[in-house]
């Protein structure tokens, strides 16, 4: 834990961005904080769960995003303040309560931080947050650096609370990870206590009841805009001159920047907005006046840009306005794209060639072998795909695999080539069991422990119900790994000490053929696995193998916290052929060839012991 997130007030301390998000929290009162892993977003809610107890708040990871966000309503409709964190993709889970939940209007202030991936480093897709406001009837507040994460937060949760609405707090990847000097307030506790009244009338949302609620959700709405114009959160940097800059959040920072390369301060007036949903009409206006020609700068879709040109056209404002004309759609925005628009506005010429840099680029990637992202040393997901791989080749049946997301989505690629489908959580099942119905390919459906809890079970209930032949292959690491080592329901911490099994519930639906493995043991898996298939070509009805080994990163923290020593492996030079199966066909990047021969390095060796199952000549040993 950074210590930084309990100090005092009037301290200046340096914190990432999703840190200063969880000090806003504390700042704001909150009560209760929930949300499901996902980068960019993860840290928020990390940070408050290792100081819950200090400050007396409730803070933990929910099952998925929609729970997540349905405890903090409850939260609310008690008249308490909680924060609820998610990525991008998480708020299309949750979607449903929270469209509804503006519908209700809520009680205590209730916010949610969803966390953008322009680009994709870590994504599905490359969606725009802001247009769930839209949707929703709900504002969004976008910070530019850490200290207004903090200082929004407190914000959003005082708006939420004034005009009775959910407030969505946008953050993007550059900021939820970036470093930045933060002054810190008093953290605050409410002293509210829990009480929910009855309020059928509002908070049963029958059709009879939703139609008058729509009616009052516009009222908030109205009510927000006049409120909007009070808080004064924009920053307005007048120059004088005829081009105006309008920007939010993290592509603040990128026009600060090139207009600082060009030295275009002299030349340019910059309006950076707080609120990018609703925007205040009357700043932007008033803006719009002292400038003849604009510019807008926003991460992905134009928001802000058509927003500005219905405030032009409602106002008759006759400028010359620009936006995705000059900034992409698409991907992370960089100072460069900043620069190069500016340049094209103003005339000041770019003193970089940034086609100089592309070229070169361009020329030592011809040079560079590819790099695809590989399983850890001592993953449990590649002795099960290699178990998996195996037991497809000798039942010689052709196969679709459908994945899903998680660490096991990188069996994509070589030597395993597994995933002909990827879409979300939990989908994995969810095609798979849709292909399956509709042809007669075999088909092989992976989800991950914490995705089998998050979105698949009702796929598979949906397999059951339809009698479905497909094997379903549940890759149990233990945790939820990709995102940073979080539990989940099934298994707290330590792989199967209490929580809720996996093989419980998929027993508990009347599925015949359930067996969990262990992923390390290679030849049972095999066995095991061949069984599966034959079972579901037999009976065409769903089977179920859960393979179940500790993450390599989880299981190395454990020993290093028992002061255990981990296992190491090595290579009997006079008994290694050379046949490179080891390294071709298994893939662990602790062993590579060292000559003709295979060498396992004992610095990245995490002793799981894989390796000397597979290798034909048993030249593969424990170091004793």
């Amino acid at each position: 834990m950074r210590h930084e997130i309990l100090d005092s007030s009037e301290k200046i301390v340096y914190l990432l961005g999703n840190e200063a998000i969880a000090r806003g929290a504390l700042e704001a009162g909150v009560d209760l904080a929930s949300g499901y892993p996902g980068t960019p977003s993860t840290e928020v809610l990390e940070t408050l769960i290792n100081v819950a107890d200090k400050v007396g708040i409730k803070a933990g990871w929910a099952v998925n995003e929609k729970v997540a966000y349905e405890n903090g309503i409850a939260a609310s409709l008690s008249g308490l303040r909680a924060l609820v964190t998610m990525k991008h993709v998480g708020l299309n889970v949750a979607a449903d309560s929270f469209v509804s939940s503006a519908y209700t209007g809520v009680i205590g202030g209730l916010v949610v931080v969803v966390a953008d991936d322009p680009s994709m480093y870590s994504s599905q897709n490359e969606q725009d947050t802001r247009f769930y406001g839209q949707l929703a009837h709900v504002p969004v507040i976008e910070p530019s650096n850490a200290q207004e994460c903090k200082d929004f937060v407190k914000v959003a949760f005082d708006i939420s609370e004034k005009v009775e609405l959910p407030v969505i707090l946008r953050t993007t990847t550059r900021v939820s990870h970036s470093r930045g000097v933060v002054k810190l307030g008093k953290v605050i506790k409410m002293d509210r206590k829990p009480l929910f009244s009855k309020n059928p009338g509002r908070f049963q949302l029958l059709p009879s009841i939703a139609k008058k609620n729509k009616i009052l959700l516009l009222e908030r709405f109205n009510k927000l805009n006049n409120l909007i114009e009070e808080v004064k959160l924009e920053k307005r940097i007048e120059s004088g001159s005829r081009l105006g800059i309008i920007t939010a959040g993290a592509a603040y920072s990128n026009v600060v920047e090139a207009v600082d390369t060009l030295d275009l301060w002299d030349a340019v007036s910059i309006l950076k907005l707080a609120f990018t949903y609703p925007i205040p009409k009357k700043v932007v206006s008033d803006f719009i006046r002292s400038v003849n020609e604009i510019l807008v700068v926003e991460e992905l879709d134009p928001i802000i840009e058509n927003s500005v040109k219905s405030i032009m056209v409602d106002e008759n404002l006759v400028k010359r306005i620009h936006g995705k004309d000059l900034i992409p759609e698409f991907y992370e925005l960089s100072p460069r794209h900043v620069i190069i628009a500016l340049s094209k506005l103003t005339g000041v010429k770019v003193s970089r060639d940034y086609s100089f840099y592309d070229n070169i680029n361009n020329e030592l990637t011809k040079f560079l072998p590819p790099r695809p992202p590989a399983f850890c040393a001592g993953c449990p997901h590649r002795s099960t795909l290699y178990s998996l791989q195996r037991a497809l080749a000798i039942m010689r049946v052709s196969y679709i695999y459908s994945n899903d997301i998680g660490c096991y989505s990188l069996s994509v690629n070589p030597p395993f080539g597994f995933g002909d489908v990827l879409y979300s959580m939990g989908a994995g099942v969810g095609v798979g069991q849709g292909l399956a119905f509709l042809q007669d390919q075999f088909i092989v459906a992976a989800v991950g422990d914490s995705t089998f809890y998050h979105a698949a079970i009702p796929a598979l209930i949906n397999a059951v119900h339809n009698r479905t032949p497909l094997l379903i292959l549940v890759m149990d690491n233990g945790v939820t790994a990709m995102t940073g080592q979080q539990s989940h329901p099934g298994t707290g911490v330590l792989l199967g000490t209490g929580g809720i099994p996996i093989e419980n519930i998929v027993q508990s639906l009347g599925i015949e053929y359930v067996k969990v493995i262990n992923s390390f043991n290679i030849k049972d898996g095999i066995d095991i696995i061949k069984n599966a298939i034959k079972y579901v070509l037999e009976n065409k009805r769903p089977a179920v193998v859960i393979s179940r080994g500790l993450c390599a990163l989880e299981e190395i923290n454990l020993h290093r916290v028992r002061g255990e020593k981990m296992k190491l492996y090595t290579v009997d030079n006079l008994k290694c052929t050379g046949c490179k199966v080891c390294t071709d066909y298994f893939t662990c990047p602790a062993i590579s060839l060292s000559g003709n021969k295979a060498f396992i390095d004992p610095l990245l060796c995490t002793g799981c012991g894989s390796c000397a199952q597979i290798c034909p000549y048993r030249a593969i040993m424990e170091v004793k």
